[in-house]
């Protein structure tokens, strides 16, 4: 999208349009030959999308990835009915992204819940990608669309969707757009009956998939008419017909993801429209300037300050009408290209801008996974640019100083890539990561809290928790969190405060009802914890903590016929619980030994 056309050519172009259709033939490349050239080419592509994430390879379930590694869905083997058409069994997930858990439950059925083999699906997902960024680049005749594909391979803002296996919706999705927009390129290619028509078909089919992974690519149409004004000046009546199906699909589909994360969880963070036009404003010169100089990654960024007497504020939106304008004003001189590029960038970006509210909002404006597709607009203005300046050059040397230059930086963003997958390699290193570079982050320190118990590291995790406590006052969580810290570490007073506080901020917290259940069976208050466990039971009926914990104050009751009921619902809910079934074992045990 980097290279301007003279009138002359411009005139060619628009003399070559047939009326009515989509785009010229003339706006695609010819389709590649399988030289030796061409595969080496494909290759080495591979080679770095791979290489350079091998740290991901030996990572393990960080942060969200327990949404799918808890969910029953995908653990059964008649889950995958319940992904697609009773999707609200899956905890914590508040969109309708079916395909996404559907590739979950399917490498469980291979693999279980190895970490190594999600994360070697999503590596293998990202390459597949570069090498359909590269081809979209050359069907849309992009120069240096190899470099444009390498730089995608290699960029370090593309770690959070690749190495964070419950991102697999970045990369499924992406996958599906790209096939998407290389069928409809076919279509536009081919007469409109036949051929054709079946490769428009594809390629809404493709967009739809691709709306079940993550409905991100709704923008997916408006990305064809970018392409089409880039390559001919004008979008027709014609080009209109032929995408609106897109968009109905496209708006119903989204329609229908808003309406279902409303019913799950209600959301509504009170941004004015002025403040919400500085939110975007502000985050596409943050993730143009991420993309630049991809330094100081921190994960979950900080929120940054709005409001209608924010001179900074107004200094970003100023500065994005200027810039627009600018690149409208110039496109005589400099092509459409770098103009398209830009209206690209903005327009994948816009769902996650701040114009609607949306969950990730709660704890940031941006996220470096957003502009797993985006980012591919400014790549091609960039490289494509630099490509065209390289072929001006007046010597060779110069131009293999350039190409030089270019394997630096391919070198650098790698380098870059690679030390920042490690830090996915668990808990503990992401959110020390976080907390390092972002110590407001909410919620950090829970999740770092949590990490450090997972490695018993008791004392350490008291302080961490009482920073998210301080944080969030009013979260039951975080309060039950220092209960539970408190009553590991023997303080049982401490402990007993500490989880009736968080019963009064919501009787029903799973997570203080739990921690409280455990606290009473530790101080022999058996009937008190059956209670606490029944209550846990009513809020979470497939919980299996809660019904072994029914279980076990039964059977210190003397009851252990209904003990044995119990615990084995909860070894029904999770077969692989170890310790639920020895405890079983140990009450049939005492059942045995009392009919003797």
């Amino acid at each position: 999208m980097a290279t301007a056309m003279s009138r002359r050519e411009r005139g060619r172009e628009r003399g070559r349009q047939p009326s009515g259709t989509p785009a010229t033939r003339a706006a695609s490349a010819p389709e590649p030959r399988f030289t030796r050239r061409e595969i080496l080419a494909a290759l080495a592509l591979v080679a770095l999308a791979v290489g350079c994430y091998l740290p991901a390879l030996s990572a393990g379930f960080v942060w969200d990835d327990r949404v799918f590694a808890r969910a029953l869905a995908v653990r059964d083997w008649d889950g995958l009915w319940r992904i697609w058409f009773s999707p609200s069994e899956i905890e914590d997930e508040g969109h309708y992204w079916p395909l996404v858990y559907t590739s979950f439950w399917l490498e469980h059925k291979l693999w279980g819940f190895a970490p190594a083999g999600y994360h070697a699906v999503n590596v293998l997902l990202h390459a597949a990608n570069t090498l359909l960024v590269r081809r979209l680049a050359e069907r849309l005749a992009v120069p240096g669309a190899w470099l444009v594909a390498a730089v995608f391979a290699v960029h370090p803002l593309h770690v959070e969707s690749v190495a964070w296996i419950i991102e697999r919706k970045d990369l499924l999705s992406g996958l599906f757009y790209l096939a998407a927009f290389l069928a409809w390129l076919r279509f536009a290619d081919e007469p409109r009956g036949g051929r054709g028509r079946r490769y428009y078909v594809l390629a809404l089919a493709l967009f739809a998939a691709g709306m079940l992974c993550k409905s991100i690519v709704v923008t997916l149409p408006a990305a064809f008419l970018i392409v089409l004004w880039w390559k001919r000046g004008r979008v027709t009546g014609g080009d209109l017909a032929w995408a609106a199906p897109f968009f109905v699909v496209g708006a119903a589909m989204a329609a229908a993801d808003v309406w279902f994360y409303a019913a799950r969880e209600p959301l509504s963070l009170g941004y004015t429209a002025v403040e919400r036009l500085q939110i975007a404003a502000q985050a596409l010169w943050f993730y143009a300037g991420k993309l630049l100089w991809p330094g100081g990654l921190a994960v979950i960024y900080p929120h940054w300050e709005t409001g209608a007497g924010d001179p900074a504020a107004w200094g970003y939106v100023l500065a994005s009408v200027a810039l627009a304008a600018a690149l409208w004003f110039l496109r005589g001189r400099v092509g459409r290209g770098p103009l398209a590029g830009g209206l690209f960038f903005a327009v994948t970006l816009s769902p996650v801008l701040g114009f609607v509210d949306y969950g990730y909002m709660q704890f940031s404006f941006v996220a470096d996974r957003h502009q797993y597709l985006a980012g591919m607009g400014l790549m091609a203005v960039l490289v494509g640019a630099a490509a065209v300046g390289v072929e001006r050059l007046p010597a060779a040397v110069w131009r293999r100083c350039a190409a030089g230059a270019g394997a630096v930086v391919l070198a650098v963003l790698a380098v870059l890539t690679w030390r920042h997958a490690g830090i996915y390699r668990d808990g503990m290193t992401l959110f020390t990561h976080v907390v390092a570079h972002n110590p407001t982050a909410r919620f950090a320190h829970r999740n770092l809290g949590e990490a450090l118990t997972a490695e018993g590291r008791w004392d350490d995790a008291l302080a961490v928790f009482r920073v998210a406590a301080e944080q969030a006052p009013d979260d039951d969580r975080d309060h039950s969190n220092v209960g539970a810290a408190l009553v590991m570490l023997g303080r049982l007073d401490e402990a007993e405060e500490r989880l009736r506080a968080a019963l009064s901020l919501d009787p029903k917290s799973t997570y203080a009802l739990q921690n409280m259940a455990s606290l009473a069976v530790r101080r022999e208050r058996y009937g008190e914890a059956l209670d606490l466990y029944r209550r846990l039971v009513e809020v979470s009926p497939r919980n299996p903590s809660a019904h072994h914990g029914v279980g076990t104050a039964l059977y210190f009751l003397g009851r252990p016929a209904e003990a044995l009921k119990a615990l084995e619902r909860a070894l029904a809910l999770d077969p692989a619980r170890s310790d639920i079934r020895t405890n079983r074992d140990e009450v049939l045990a005492v059942m045995e030994r009392r009919a003797q």
